[in-house]
């Protein structure tokens, strides 16, 4: 009978292993050796992690170092020429890229690599599915909204029971392109509730001010009544819900990859790879708030191993390596012009 049933299923698992696709094989890096620093952005500190783990498993003789420093900071670096890169949440301006081209010898370069949503995390005893206009969100970090069971919240959120807590706004303390991302969707979709204007640094009175955003994250953590706006991939790893938001068509949408990846594939694209969001532009499942962040290089003093370290992370397995760190891939096409960009570097 043992000897009966084996020649039955040997021919089953033989034709079930025949059946099974053999894996595709991850694409080679074209590794270069010697070392690479950059700076900047610490909202893509976690997708730039990944990139390195496996861009120096790869390529044992490289050496890739990123210091979360914050863009303001990083873009400072690079123009004093520290670093062969810069992770910057907003595009240079007019006077840091006439800055650079001294430094590079020539042109600098934007390189849109990491997109993902910003994320409104709160941590409000019973509130679990907040929802929250433009109007809202720029009353509550204005200072206008105080308390959670303010009538505009309530507004927003029907048949919720709020409490009657003090609402402790977070923000970034410093020069944060984040921060610029934040205030420039309140600018242009809440302009009659938002007095405030933008830019890189926290405009507002009061708050709580916190240098980088996993120190954001930790003190809406431990703060009864506290939001804060932080890069969705460090909302991920707490506990703490984060708000749906409001869109110019009445609806609502979460900060999810995919809702943050239909705003960014609308946007128009510039000549040289800066993008501009329209944040009013009505999209059915569209998450409006969100931010794309840029690596600025040199693109005539490139160094072998930050040219190749940067094609791997615009590449389809970086990109996949991005998603796992919880960001949204780069739309398609404009990854496409991300490798051609890339392509000039010399």
């Amino acid at each position: 009978m043992r000897l009966r049933a084996l020649t039955v299923i040997a021919p089953l698992l033989l034709a079930l292993t025949a059946c099974e696709a053999p894996a595709e094989p991850e694409p080679s890096i074209a590794c270069a050796a010697g070392a690479v620093t950059g700076q900047g952005s610490s909202a893509q500190t976690n997708a730039v992690n990944a990139w390195i783990k496996a861009y120096q498993i790869a390529c044992p003789d490289a050496a890739v170092e990123y210091t979360s420093t914050g863009s303001g900071s990083g873009v400072k670096a690079f123009l004093d020429g520290t670093g062969d890169f810069a992770g910057t949440d907003t595009p240079l301006s007019t006077a840091d890229l006439n800055h650079a081209t001294a430094r590079c010898d020539g042109p600098a370069v934007h390189l849109p690599l990491v997109i993902g949503p910003i994320a409104l995390t709160y941590n409000v005893a019973g509130a679990d599915d907040l929802r929250l206009t433009p109007r809202t969100i720029a009353g509550i970090f204005s200072g206008t909204i105080t308390i959670w069971n303010d009538e505009a919240i309530a507004a927003d959120n029907p048949g919720t029971v709020l409490p009657a807590t003090r609402i402790r706004t977070v923000h970034r303390a410093d020069s944060s392109g984040t921060t610029g991302n934040f205030l420039r969707y309140l600018t242009a979709t809440a302009p009659s509730d938002w007095p405030h204007g933008s830019g890189n640094d926290w405009p507002a009175p009061g708050g709580i001010g916190q240098r980088g955003s996993h120190r954001v994250v930790d003190a809406i953590a431990r703060t009864d009544g506290a939001i804060g706006y932080v890069e969705s991939s460090y909302a991920r790893v707490t506990d703490l819900p984060t708000a749906s938001v409001g869109t110019p068509d009445g609806s609502w949408s979460q900060a999810t990859d995919w809702a943050a990846a239909q705003t960014v594939a609308s946007a128009e694209v510039s000549d040289d790879l800066r993008l501009s969001i329209d944040y009013t532009a009505a999209r059915a499942g569209a998450y409006p708030l969100v931010q794309v962040t840029y690596e600025v290089v040199c693109r005539n003093t490139v160094s072998d191993v930050a040219r190749s370290f940067l094609v791997y992370a615009a590449g389809e397995p970086g990109q996949r390596a991005a998603e796992q760190a919880g960001y949204a891939p780069l739309p398609e096409s404009l990854r496409n012009q991300v490798v051609r960009a890339l392509a000039t570097l010399r």
